[in-house]
Parts: C-alpha cells; structure tokens; sequence
C-alpha cells in the first residue's frame, strides 16, 4: 500500500513509499518495461497506481496509460468542496426585471445592475431611481402592505369575484358549443375531444392512454405571445405544478413561482368547468378531463382563500 509521508495531499501524482511505516517493504522493481530496476525507495504512480524507479516516477517517463487520471480525481474533489457562502442568499437578491420607475427603461437585478430594492415601497429600482424622492415614493403603495385602513377580504372577493366571472363565462361558451339538454350531447362532447386531440401540441413519446387533452389561456396582459390561448395534451401523472410550468412556457407567460415568495406574483391553475382553482400537489389526470379548459392567473391567492369566503 502506498502512502505519503506529508499529511497533506500531494502535489505529484507520485509518492514515495513509505519505508518507514511499511516493515514488509524491502525494495521493488521498477514496473515499466525493459527497466525492472530495483529500487529500495520506488515510487507509487497515483494515476495507473503502478510502482517506479525514480528516473520513471513521472507519467511522462514511463508513458503512464491513465495520465492524468491522479489530476483528474483531485480537481473532482475540489469541486465537490462546498464554496464560501454556498446556500446563503443575499439579503438584497433582486431577479431581472424592469425598474419600477414607471418612465424608466432599465433592466435591473442584472451584473452590470444589480438593482437597489426600496423597503419604503417595496419596489426595486436602478441606481438613478434609487432615492426614494427619485422615485415618488411617498405617494406609492407599498406592495404587500396591510394598511389599518385595507379591508383584505374585499380584496380577496374581488379576486374570487373575478374567477367566477370567468368561469360562468367560459361555461356559457361551453354550453353553446355543445348543448347539455340535447340528446346527443355526448355525442357531440367526443367529436369536440377527437377533433382537440388532432390539433393539440404535446409530447409525442408520451403514451396516447396517459394523455389528458385540453384546452389552456392565459389572461392577455400577462403573455408576451401573439395568441393567449393554445391545445395541449400532458401527461395525466403530472401533478398541477408540473402543468403550469408547461403551459406558461408554452404561451410566453412570466412564471416566477420558484423565485417570488409573494402571492402577487404567482401563477395559478382555475379549472373552468370545476370553477375551483388546482393545488399545485394534485395529479391533473384527477381534477380534469380531456375537453377542459384550464386558464394561468396571477395573484389571485391559493384554494384555501378562496374556500374561507
């Protein structure tokens, strides 16, 4: 067995063997060919782990068949290091967005501007619109307040409000493009769903059992896309989450529910025909069926919000 005599890690990839500590080692023969020199103090190659004479201890001399292999292993290590700091996040860690300065076009939260957040308004702003007279903060709203004189629960009515009133408006949709009362209503549901499943975009590996077709939009003015509305199929084993994030890539809809702690700024799932919105845990396969209509909304609270009203 080979060992170095310095605690610490080596900076060759030989090491002289330890006589010192290793009664049992009187010498070895030098392992490269045509050599076989004897030498009482051999050295050990760590990357093809073969012993050497001290004129073929390197890898070069001895044309080592796994060179580089010792650098290799060491450089693995380091990486596997934990750096300085490594998960803890900056108190001040503002993500790429425009300054709130409404006639300002700045990108911040950027290298070259990482952006200076405002506790007075709860805003992030550019370095010009840093100051708080810069930026008029005394006559803003700070986001997320709670105001003695805010009344939360009209805002979460209106939010409710809101969801009802389009999911009655979908609904309405639904009923005049495919009658309930009429006898072949089913019927004419299944024509609705084969002709969905010709036009819908998805996974062509998924399997077509595990696929739930349906019919996705997104409020206009939360999508950069031309079209807010698409037909997507998924997988019915995704969970609500997994969903959203497809859907909010596929209509250019800002999603950042994995970056922003505050409610405003999430998107959620309301299920048209369920008038409900999803929990993010549930499979889709369960809370929808092929023919649905799902649509992505931003600030417009969890499920249990909208339950307590």
């Amino acid at each position: 067995m080979a060992s170095s005599s310095n605690a610490e890690t080596p900076d060759t990839s030989y090491v002289k063997m330890d006589k010192d500590n290793d009664a049992t080692l009187i010498g070895k023969h030098c392992q490269l060919e045509y050599c076989n020199q004897l030498d009482f103090l051999p050295f050990f190659c760590q990357s093809c782990k073969k012993t050497f004479c001290l004129d073929h201890r390197t890898e070069d001399s001895h044309k080592c068949a796994s060179k580089g292999a010792w650098a290799e292993r060491r450089r693995q290590a380091q990486l596997a290091r934990p750096s300085a700091g490594e998960g803890i996040r900056m108190r001040d860690y503002v993500s790429a967005k425009p300054c709130a300065a409404g006639d300002c076009k700045t990108t911040v939260g950027t290298s070259l501007v990482p952006g200076v957040h405002c506790s007075g308004c709860n805003r992030d702003y550019c370095l010009k619109h840093r100051l708080r007279e810069e930026h008029d903060c005394k006559n803003k709203v700070p986001i997320g307040a709670r105001a003695a004189q805010f009344d939360v629960s009209e805002q979460t009515r209106s939010a409710f409000a809101r969801l009802r009133a389009w999911g009655t408006a979908k609904k309405e949709q639904a009923s005049r493009a495919l009658p309930k009362p009429k006898p072949t209503s089913a019927s004419a549901r299944l024509v609705a769903v084969n002709s969905l499943k010709k036009t819908a975009k998805g996974d062509a590996k998924l399997p077509v059992e595990k696929r739930v077709y349906l019919y996705v939009e997104a409020e206009a003015e939360t999508t950069t896309a031309k079209n807010y509305k698409g037909e997507f199929y998924y997988s019915k084993d995704w969970v609500v989450g997994r969903v959203l994030d497809a859907a909010a890539k596929s209509l250019q809809v800002e999603n950042v529910n994995n970056q922003s702690s505050e409610e405003r700024d999430k998107l959620r799932v309301f299920h048209v025909e369920g008038g409900r919105v999803l929990e993010f845990s549930e499979k889709i396969g369960s809370a929808v069926v092929s023919g649905n209509t799902i649509v992505l909304l931003r600030g417009v609270g969890p499920p249990p919000d909208l339950i307590e009203l």
